[in-house]
């Protein structure tokens, strides 16, 4: 183990009781996850998930209530040299959201598989209706958790 590396994600449940997920492509690997990523040095945790909110969706979101911290050795599924701390909160979006939300896994347009091509990641969002959540929808393990816990 070289670090730990800790993320922090955002549980955002609408109106109609639909739950928001990321799709994600990044290097080669399809993932459905919470929205959310890394803490950056000298940076909160609500604060992370604030600036995650703002930068990839360009929402800007009340961080609520605590949910879970990850309490188990989780190694990264991309760094076998990092260990996992997340920190999961629920979110509420202080504004519509704007950016294109797809109603199919893996939706990714034109602009995003470019993004892909660049860098080697790119995501889209939908949101999944509260009686399809369940750990088999989401790739992540410590993701799957966080769904059976807020199932209960």
């Amino acid at each position: 183990m070289e670090r730990f590396n800790i993320r922090v994600y955002g549980i955002l449940i609408n109106e109609l009781k639909q739950v928001l997920v990321s799709d994600e492509l990044v290097r080669g690997m399809y993932i459905t996850k919470f929205p959310g990523g890394g803490l950056e040095l000298g940076e909160g945790t609500r604060d992370c998930l604030q600036r995650e909110f703002m930068e990839e969706m360009n929402l800007k979101v009340a961080v609520g209530d605590h949910v879970y911290t990850t309490d188990f050795f989780q190694l990264s599924a991309f760094n076998p040299l990092h260990q996992i701390i997340s920190i999961y909160y629920f979110v509420k979006a202080l504004e519509p959201i704007a950016v294109p939300l797809r109603t199919t896994v893996f939706d990714f347009d034109e602009a995003q598989m470019k993004m892909y091509n660049d860098t080697g990641e790119t995501e889209t969002f939908r949101f999944i209706n509260w009686e399809d959540l369940s750990a088999a929808v989401l790739s992540l393990p410590i993701d799957k958790i966080v769904a059976t816990l807020i199932k209960k």
